[in-house]
This record gives structure tokens, C-alpha cells and sequence, in this order.
């Protein structure tokens, strides 16, 4: 029974971690660019879109086609670093455990 009660508490304190570490992510912000930095996307820690930034040289409504493929590429910047962070965050708080494949906690 002590192994149980041990477990219980671990999985409080993890959960406790979890939650700090979460309300963490709701600060981080990452900027991801395109076009040479003429794009840019603010994500939040939880790929909540903050701002986006055009270049006036960009708006163009002949090339309306190219700035939407410049907002994609910078959102999608943004996003991957977003995941690596919150991912080394995530690393740092099992403690090099590795979860099973497809398994994400909890986001």
C-alpha cells in the first residue's frame, strides 16, 4: 500500500507540474518569417495566432496568391517552433521519459 500511496503522490506532483508548465506555454510567444522576414506570425505556446506582420512592399492585390502562401509559410514556422519548445518543456518534465508513439500530454 505504500507503493500505491507513493504513486498517488507522484502523479499529484506531476500533474502539478503539468499545469505550471501549461500555463508557461500560454506565455512563450515564437515569430515565425517568410519571404525573407517580410511575414511574420507571433504563435503563443498554445498556437494561438498573437499578431501577424506584412511588409507594405508585400501588398500587391496582383499578388494576392503570394502573400497567402508567405502567411502559411511563416504560420507553419511558427508552429514548428512552438512544438519543439513545448516538446524540450515537456522532455524536462518527465525526465527523459519516453512516451508511447502518438501520445501527447495533454495538448
Amino acid at each position: 500500500m505504500k507503493n500505491l500511496g507513493n504513486m498517488m503522490k507522484q502523479a499529484q506532483q506531476f500533474q502539478t507540474r503539468m499545469q505550471e508548465m501549461q500555463a508557461e506555454l500560454e506565455k512563450v510567444e515564437m515569430t515565425g518569417q517568410a519571404g525573407g522576414g517580410t511575414v511574420k506570425v507571433v504563435l503563443s505556446g498554445k498556437n494561438d495566432v498573437r499578431k501577424i506582420s506584412i511588409d507594405k512592399a508585400l501588398v500587391d492585390p496582383e499578388e494576392v496568391e503570394v502573400l497567402e502562401d508567405l502567411l502559411l509559410a511563416a504560420f507553419n514556422d511558427a508552429k514548428q517552433k512552438v512544438e519543439a519548445h513545448a516538446a524540450a518543456e515537456m522532455q524536462k518534465l518527465t525526465g527523459g521519459l519516453q512516451l508511447p508513439p502518438g501520445m501527447k500530454l495533454p495538448f
